[in-house]
């Protein structure tokens, strides 16, 4: 399935086939129409479908979008995995983005962020990490990504313009970071329009940002790697690594395509749905991450999409 060029793994044509036959008889339909859209030239109408079914009247998503919260209810955390969905289109339909920031007004805490999950995450069918959360308040992870793919696509709102001081403020006493909250303020940092602030404080924060980062290719468990961080070449933090670190964890993650064909997760799992769940996002986004890097195989017949 592995084809070397140069001394570097691609992604074949069998092995994007065996991945698709994965996503087929595993992953979500939204994963399914998602894979179509980056890999077979198919149409993003389907993938807005399918995340409708997703969506709560009150304007925020719930209902397993993010595969560890299995609850109807909104969770800011699931926003975050809708948020990503439509930027991977180009584009987020108004009607959606009225609602998104209707719903983020209503759940903020008065700190001005919001938190991943909500008290409501603890009463219903969730992963553990979510059932037992305690601190409610504004974080960063998810609000500066929320924030930051707002900026980039131009929705003007005022929890935009709130949550944006916010961030702006708790980014700035940060002295330490977790890995998930590092992707989320590099989102921010990547995308906010005042740009000499952005870089000022990525510069102070890049040896903090590197520190939780995992640079050995070869290393288990749950950790975070620079292609979890750097997913895309023009990303903000990719200075932070040599492109001999880039090649070897490309080199590592062509490699870890499964039998099956897919990819799976680093964690374990509570619920054999969820882990079918995130092994079907999953796969879609390291194929991605390995398309944008130039490890597809020239005869892999796919389209450049952001």
């Amino acid at each position: 399935m592995r084809a070397y060029i140069r001394g570097m793994s691609m992604v074949t044509p069998e092995a994007l086939r065996s991945a698709e036959h994965f996503i087929s008889r595993n992953a979500r339909l939204i994963d399914r129409h998602r894979f179509a859209y980056h890999f077979r030239s198919g149409p993003a109408e389907p993938i807005h479908s399918a995340l409708e079914s997703y969506r709560n009247l009150d304007g925020g998503f719930g209902n397993g979008l993010e595969p560890d919260l299995r609850g109807h209810g909104s969770q800011p955390a699931a926003v975050a995995v809708a948020l990503h969905y439509l930027d991977e289109l180009g584009t987020i339909p108004a009607d959606v983005a009225d609602g998104i920031n209707r719903y983020l007004t209503s759940v903020t805490h008065e700190n001005g962020g919001v938190p991943p999950v909500l008290p409501t995450a603890r009463h219903t069918e969730a992963a553990p990490h979510w059932r037992e959360a305690e601190d409610f308040r504004g974080a960063l992870d998810p609000t500066a990504a929320l924030v930051g793919l707002m900026h980039r696509h131009r929705i003007c709102h005022t929890w935009r313009d709130r949550a944006t001081a916010f961030c702006w403020t708790r980014i700035g006493a940060l002295r330490w970071t977790r890995p998930e909250e590092s992707i989320a303020v590099c989102t921010f940092l990547q995308h906010v329009p005042d740009r000499e602030r952005a870089e000022q404080e990525f510069d102070r924060l890049a040896p903090a940002i590197r520190a939780v980062i995992e640079t050995d290719p070869a290393a288990g468990g749950h950790v975070h790697k620079p292609l979890d961080l750097v997913s895309r070449p023009d990303h903000i933090a990719r200075r932070l690594f040599s492109d001999d670190e880039i090649e070897a964890h490309l080199d590592a993650l062509c490699d870890a395509q499964g039998d099956d064909g897919g990819w799976d997760i680093t964690w374990d799992s509570w619920a054999p749905s969820a882990r079918n769940e995130w092994r079907g996002m999953l796969t879609v986004r390291h194929l991605k991450t390995l398309r944008d890097y130039g490890r597809l195989s020239a005869d892999v017949p796919t389209t450049a999409r952001t």
